[in-house]
């Protein structure tokens, strides 16, 4: 599977710069050979249970799911910030949206995997970030963004590693596909180099499982030309329907 090129990733990364027992008893030998017996079942069930990494990747959407598309890993030499402790937001409650709009998880997830879903270069990219957390954490992990795109309507900026990325507006708007237990959606302007961008992000729940989807057409911030990166509605409903 072809990655994406650098010259593309590095484009990505001027929009950074812009821009989910039992007990017994006693003696008994019939007693403790059915313990002995009923041990190894019970440690080769937990073995057989996938890990939360794990789970994600079988969760994850692949290039068999999207006609006409790659699924790639992303690279990290293009990353706008490798965790959410590089990262430092004015006000601290939109920074849910600088880690939305970054590949970067949100909240305390037990792991967290992304791709990034492309076809045509000319075309916004679509990243896809799977995280998986604790019982009820996604639920809250959810609301704390719906708070920032309420609270962060003019604007926000967000720096890491010398790197600046200044949001002129965010904007809630309906998502492209209704999934899970909830779901919601926003667009985000900024400008880089005089020229005005929209990039769109859109989050979805199910479970214990967050799903946020965000698009940018970085061959247009490449050659400054206005762009509107709409979000995939084929690559939102076919990760949505992986999540169930």
């Amino acid at each position: 599977m072809k990655r994406a090129t650098s010259a593309t990733l590095a484009t990505l990364s001027l929009l950074s710069l812009a821009a989910l027992t039992a007990c017994g008893g006693g003696s008994d030998s019939s007693t403790d050979e059915g313990a002995a017996a009923d041990k190894p079942r019970a440690t080769a069930s937990k073995e057989n249970q996938a890990t939360p990494a794990e789970r994600l990747e079988q969760l994850m959407i692949t290039k068999a799911d999207v006609s006409g598309k790659n699924v790639d890993e992303t690279d990290s030499e293009f990353a706008f910030a490798a965790s959410q402790e590089e990262v430092t937001v004015e006000e601290p409650v939109c920074a849910p949206l600088a880690y939305a709009m970054n590949q970067l998880p949100l909240g305390e997830p037990q792991a967290d995997l992304t791709r990034v879903v492309m076809g045509d270069l000319n075309q916004a990219f679509t990243y896809v970030t799977l995280t998986t957390y604790e019982p009820g954490q996604a639920e809250s992990t959810l609301a704390g963004l719906s708070e920032a795109v309420n609270a962060c309507g003019g604007g926000f900026t967000a720096k890491a590693n010398g790197n600046t990325s200044a949001y002129d507006s965010v904007t809630a708007e309906k998502p492209v596909a209704e999934a899970g237990d909830e779901s919601l959606a926003f667009q985000s302007t900024l400008t880089f180099r005089g020229v005005p961008h929209t990039v769109h992000t859109q989050a979805a729940r199910s479970g214990d499982v967050l799903a946020v989807y965000f698009s940018v057409n970085g061959t247009s911030i490449a050659n400054s030309t206005p762009s509107d990166a709409k979000l995939s509605a084929a690559v939102v409903k076919a990760q949505n329907a992986k999540l169930g």
